[in-house]
């Protein structure tokens, strides 16, 4: 995922201190990114030239090719439609470079007016080059199948951008005119991207308070896994209080954001909702349809089994929401230490294939993590690729706990993935949501089943188990459920503006249909919806998480009956990058994602598990 979208349920805050912090909670020294990796500072040299060189590349670039590709599609060599490709691939790399660095700053500490400034006047800038290269896409789409495919055959440079060029004209049929298009790309820095930044900025700015105590999301967070139900409770009720002050502002980002995504939609003839979201991500509406039904089918075999079981486990009848995430008296409270965190992804991943822990281990040796939480930085984690030229950085909030272990797991996947697809190049790289999730989720399974396997003990066990059910319900029944409040507010505000009342009956909708009857919704919870940033940045991302799941359960079945060759099969899917189709990346495993019993087997691991731990509760 990129620095705009974070992990599991997280919001963007930000900050700067340093391993004291840590040290200070016994976790050892916390690390901190170097950025340096990309720039000194914005105020260098190279930045500086670099601003400039884009600047001037981009005026150059649309001189140069604007009105002549149709003519360098029947060329070849320097003249030819691949040359034109590679030169606007080298833009992507230093724009990419440049917006990787000022978007890193200041998520790493927004507290700062300087990096808010750096942020949005870099944004500015590079809406400014990007308006010089808006031609590009839109005059290769204007081109004929014919005379591409021709092109792809007599040139040996298009040949090698075969994937993105075939990829791009899926586009196509929703592409406005060169005008329109350069309109909604100036418009946006004053419209979508504006709004982002004031979530961004105003999420950022909460506080919460618990027992005379300030804190930022993050903490306030943390402490709905407090093993006191009180602690749950008052966390869950500071939270409340603060977004409860907070939600016009929410209300009115959530509604203008849902306005502009249905004028954008309509005026590009995109059916359904969701559908804008399915052709980034490259997959099919029925699949996806197929996925969420799949999962709602499932919610009385999973959440609702589990979280009755979770009730009796706790002594109690019926949950209160705040207990949703509590642990389980076996749970350990030792805090891990960063050392032990780190040896223990890292073992896990070298047992899969050393290659894959010496990848990973470079984050750590090179300063590729920011782990520390800091007032203002970002309370979730994410893994952002930068460019091919440079490296990924990944950003999680290291607390000690279990599930911190599994999120560093889960990020480190994702930038395994980033390092191995930089291959293809700043066009070719990226991989689509869905399968972008696959390589994290399958780091955390390996972790996971590493851990399992070294537990011997009843007690500890069963709340490892617990905890890996409520993570795979967090990704996959609670994706999807957020999907669907997605779907449902979304398809309501097409009928006018929704106030926060109106929002709040659907989030408590869905929540109480997925959550089951195992769990009371009280008042306050109608809030939580607000803080969820997927919904402001990425409007229906949150189903890759339940996609990337299901698909890594699968996966990790076949890897768990094969004998030989899996994880070279392995390293060519995310090698791969975005060059193929999700079919084309399953097929040398025998999974097909058109097909319903794909999605079945996926959820079966989960159901495994629930029958695992009821077995355990019995012996």
């Amino acid at each position: 995922m990129t620095f705009r979208t974070f992990a599991l349920e997280k919001t963007v805050v930000h900050a700067a201190a340093g391993p004291a912090q840590g040290a200070a909670a016994g976790l050892g020294d916390l690390p901190s990114w170097r950025l340096e990796d990309l720039y000194p500072s914005a105020t260098s040299d190279a930045f500086r030239s670099d601003m400039k060189k884009a600047e001037a590349d981009s005026i150059a670039f649309e001189a140069k090719w604007k009105g002549k590709l149709a003519a360098a599609a029947e060329k070849a060599g320097n003249d030819g439609i691949g040359a034109a490709v590679k030169e606007f691939e080298a833009l992507e790399d230093i724009m990419g470079r440049i917006a990787s660095f000022a978007g890193l700053t200041y998520f790493s500490d927004t507290s700062k007016p300087e990096n808010g400034k750096l942020y949005g006047d870099v944004q500015s800038k590079l809406t400014d080059m990007s308006a010089h290269l808006l031609f590009f896409s839109l005059e290769l789409n204007r081109i004929d199948d014919a005379v591409i495919d021709a092109a792809l055959t007599n040139d040996s440079l298009a040949a090698h951008y075969k994937p993105w060029l075939l990829d791009l004209r899926k586009d196509k049929p929703y592409q406005l005119d060169d005008k329109l298009e350069q309109l909604f790309l100036e418009k946006s820095m004053t419209g979508p991207a504006a709004f982002n930044r004031l979530f961004d900025e105003t999420m950022a700015s909460l506080t919460f308070t618990i027992d005379g105590e300030t804190m930022p999301l993050e903490v306030a967070l943390n402490l709905l896994q407090d093993p006191s139900t009180e602690v749950r409770k008052k966390a869950a009720m500071a939270l409340a209080e603060t977004f409860r002050a907070n939600i016009r502002t929410f209300t009115l980002i959530t509604n203008t954001l849902a306005k502009d995504k249905e004028i954008s939609d309509r005026w590009r003839g995109f059916e359904d909702i969701a559908d804008s979201r399915h052709l980034a991500n490259r997959v099919e509406r029925e699949v996806v349809d197929a996925l969420a039904e799949a999962v709602k089918t499932a919610y009385p075999r999973l959440s609702h089994r589990y979280y009755a079981m979770k009730a009796k486990w706790l002594g109690m009848e019926q949950m209160d929401f705040w207990d949703r995430n509590a642990p389980l008296p076996e749970t350990p409270n030792a805090l891990i230490s960063w050392n032990e965190a780190k040896d223990t992804v890292l073992s896990a991943y070298h047992a899969f294939d050393p290659e894959m822990a010496a990848i990973a281990r470079r984050f750590f040796d090179d300063s590729w993590i920011d782990a520390p939480v800091r007032p203002g930085k970002a309370p979730g984690a994410f893994a952002h690729p930068t460019v091919p030229s440079a490296h990924p950085y990944v950003l999680v909030n290291y607390m000690g706990k279990p599930r911190d272990v599994m999120t560093l797991a889960h990020e480190l996947g994702h930038g395994v993935h980033q390092v191995l697809a930089g291959e293809q190049g700043a066009l070719m790289a990226s991989t689509p949501l869905t399968l972008a999730e696959t390589a994290s989720v399958f780091g955390e399974m390996l972790t996971f089943r590493a851990l399992l396997d070294q537990t011997k003990d009843k007690r500890e066990r069963k709340a490892m188990l617990a905890q890996k059910v409520e993570d795979m319900i967090n990704t996959v029944v609670r994706q999807i459920a957020f999907y669907e409040f997605e779907r449902k507010l979304h398809t309501a505000r097409k009928e006018g503006e929704l106030t926060a009342e109106d929002i709040g009956n659907l989030w408590i909708s869905v929540q109480a249909e997925s959550l089951g009857p195992a769990i009371r919704i009280s008042e306050g919870y109608e809030t939580y919806w607000a803080y969820i940033p997927h919904f402001i940045h990425s409007p229906f991302y949150v189903y890759a998480y339940a996609f990337g799941d299901c698909l890594v359960n699968s996966l990790y079945a076949v890897y768990q009956n094969a004998e030989k060759g899996f994880q070279a099969k392995y390293f060519e899917l995310l090698k791969a990058g975005g060059t193929k189709h999700h079919s084309e990346l399953l097929a040398p495993f025998g999974l097909d994602a058109t097909d319903p019993s794909f999605w079945a087997q996926g959820l079966s691991m989960i159901e495994g598990l629930i029958d695992e731990l009821e077995a355990l509760d019995k012996a």
